[in-house]
């Protein structure tokens, strides 16, 4: 949610925040704004909208000359999307100007206070707190006034500050929302993802939850709470610009479900050596793993989804109870949690605020926590008792594709290391599994090429008005993801259904030409589902069947066809969405949406 860039060196730094905030656009916003300091003063420039319309008003940066500034894109939280609201926020006397990510809990009782002092508050922002905290302790230290200024804030923050008594220096502080540094020559940056970096340099640092950091052209020196100077490593990028990059593409969307074989198998290779998967970095011994009675998995949106798809996997192998939770409500819910759960943590970007929060409740209950995470030095990944990280390279669009499968994957590989370790599975099974997920990239470019119709069927669906998704256990999992990404694309209401539901209440809303996309890929319940198609069709309902080619019992049902290649059933889920994916891309294209920034939705929601 909402982006910032910091930029100081010897170039203009106007261009520089724009094309750092246009690489920041998936994350989601509603306006944008900078701030460059030049003679001793701060000029401020704020649109509602797009980036283009900022480009347009300042000339591509021209009309806003320095070396030195900052800038943002704001998701509206505290008050309407409006050019006054927008960010960079000035301080009364014009020496300061703030950007921020994140929410401030307590800034009510803080504007009240700065109001009672004097300061008069032009936004309904949230922010603008910080920026008169600011100006109200500053004495001409700027370091010591950002300090005590985030020493008074309750909730979340990523802040770029800049003042023009110090005008070729940026400060930056971080509390539970990512903010990053990059490491230039004679030029220094800073911003809430690396994907605004990479065009300059690939060496960062990860600033962690209340370190400051001052910046200038020439030096970085990252600060802890109490002012003392703290030795930070350096990272490298190892991606480069062209994989954040549409690469002839119409949408990043499209690009990356077409990468997904590589992306997985980018994921699971480097992960199998000598006929064993090998999970050296989770730290997670057999003895451990024979310790623990219980698995909770927990993540919010597409990556719950992905839990819930693992969940089939890791009991089926492992013989051990696993819960899916969403951590929105895990973390408010009192869980039954102790030093015999092994808490699983998904989440894409790494820094999903309700997903830390319910990781953070379970550790102090005494949990091991293991996070499946895209982003190195990212939060989760930071605070977690292991980590895995999948290999699926930058994700730009919003909706996740090949987040989602790489995830899924990762939990294909614990499920079955896990029951290797636990002694859960016989050395014949085992085996054939693990060439199965060997086999995985390739079923998934098989699922890509063997569905050439997808585009025609969007014509034909992209005007329902509601789409029912139905399945049976791992059908059901991948129904979820199916749906969702159905309506947070293409803006059609759909809905998953376990298909044996159907008669206890959601058959009523089953009418003439109703679409139902309905899931046949686990041979086990095949005939059971084939029960709930011909239920829907007696209801004059129009059947969209995703099942095996050669699956003609289907074929006789359905209306329309969508194809996926066998696969072990545990682990169907990973080629069986790919399809679903496509379809969703394709109806809302028919609807001419917003493919790669879908309305009202965030990239990473560091926000409650």
């Amino acid at each position: 949610m909402c982006g910032i860039v910091g930029y100081t060196g010897s170039q203009e730094a106007a261009p520089i925040l724009l094309e750092g905030l246009k690489k920041l656009e998936y994350r989601g916003y509603d306006s944008a704004g900078i701030a460059v300091i030049n003679d001793s003063r701060i000029s401020v420039s704020k649109v509602t909208g797009r980036i283009a319309n900022l480009c347009e008003k300042t000339s591509d940066g021209k009309n806003c000359p320095g070396t030195a500034g900052i800038g943002h894109t704001r998701w509206a939280t505290h008050g309407a999307p409006t050019d006054t609201n927008a960010h960079p926020h000035m301080s009364n006397d014009g020496k300061f100007a703030v950007v921020h990510n994140g929410i401030i809990e307590n800034y009510i009782a803080l504007r009240e206070e700065l109001t009672e002092k004097g300061y008069r508050f032009e936004s309904q922002t949230d922010t603008e707190v910080i920026v008169h905290l600011i100006e109200m302790y500053y004495s001409g230290n700027l370091k010591n006034a950002v300090i005590k200024a985030s020493s008074r804030l309750r909730g979340s923050y990523a802040l770029g500050v800049v003042c023009t008594d110090e005008p070729e220096k940026l400060y930056a502080a971080r509390e539970a929302s990512p903010l990053i540094l990059g490491v230039g020559i004679g030029e220094n940056y800073f911003a809430s993802d690396v994907t605004a970096l990479v065009p300059y340099t690939r060496n960062v640092i990860y600033l962690d939850d209340g370190e400051f950091a001052e910046i200038t052209p020439d030096s970085i020196t990252v600060f802890d709470p109490a002012g003392r100077p703290v030795n930070k490593k350096i990272s490298r990028i190892t991606w480069d610009v062209q994989a954040a990059e549409k690469g002839g593409y119409e949408h990043f969307m499209l690009k990356e479900i077409i990468e997904q074989p590589g992306a997985i198998k980018a994921t699971i290779a480097p992960r199998i050596k000598d006929g064993k998967i090998v999970l050296d970095e989770t730290g997670l011994t057999a003895e451990y793993l024979k310790s623990i009675n219980k698995i909770v998995i927990t993540a919010c949106g597409s990556a719950y989804y992905a839990g819930c798809a693992g969940k089939y996997a890791i009991e089926k192998l492992c013989r051990i109870p696993v819960q899916v939770e969403l951590a929105s409500e895990l973390r408010y819910s009192d869980p039954i949690i102790d030093e015999h759960t092994l808490v699983i943590v998904l989440s894409q970007s790494g820094e999903t605020a309700d997903t830390i929060a319910a990781m953070k409740e379970c550790k102090k209950r005494g949990a091991k926590t293991l996070a499946i995470v895209n982003v190195v030095g990212s939060t989760i990944a930071n605070i977690a008792d292991h980590t895995i990280y999948t290999w699926a390279g930058p994700e730009i669009a919003v909706a996740t594709t090949k987040g989602y499968t790489t995830q899924v994957s990762v939990l294909y590989l614990f499920a079955l290391y896990a029951a290797e370790k636990m002694n859960r599975i016989d050395e014949e099974l085992y085996k054939r599994l693990l060439e199965s997920l060997n086999t995985l990239p390739k079923k998934i470019q098989e699922a890509l090429d063997m569905n050439p119709q997808i585009p025609n069927l969007a014509k034909k669906y992209h005007n329902a008005s509601s789409l029912f998704f139905i399945g049976r256990n791992t059908d059901y999992a991948v129904a979820l993801e199916g749906a969702l990404k159905m309506k947070e694309i293409s803006y059609i209401h759909a809905e998953s259904y376990a298909a044996g539901e159907l008669k206890h209440g959601t058959i009523a809303l089953i009418e003439e030409h109703q679409p139902v996309i309905a899931l046949c890929c686990n041979e086990s319940i095949m005939e059971k589902t084939m029960s709930n198609i011909i239920e829907v069709k007696a209801r004059g309902a129009e059947v969209l069947a995703v099942t095996f080619k050669d699956n003609q019992k289907i074929v006789s049902l359905a209306d329309d066809m969508i194809y996926v290649p066998k696969t072990e059933t545990i682990f169907a889920a990973a080629a069986e969405i790919v399809p679903l994916q496509l379809l969703a891309y394709y109806v809302a294209k028919e609807n001419g949406c917003d493919i790669d920034k879908p309305k009202n939705l965030a990239k990473s929601v560091t926000v409650e």
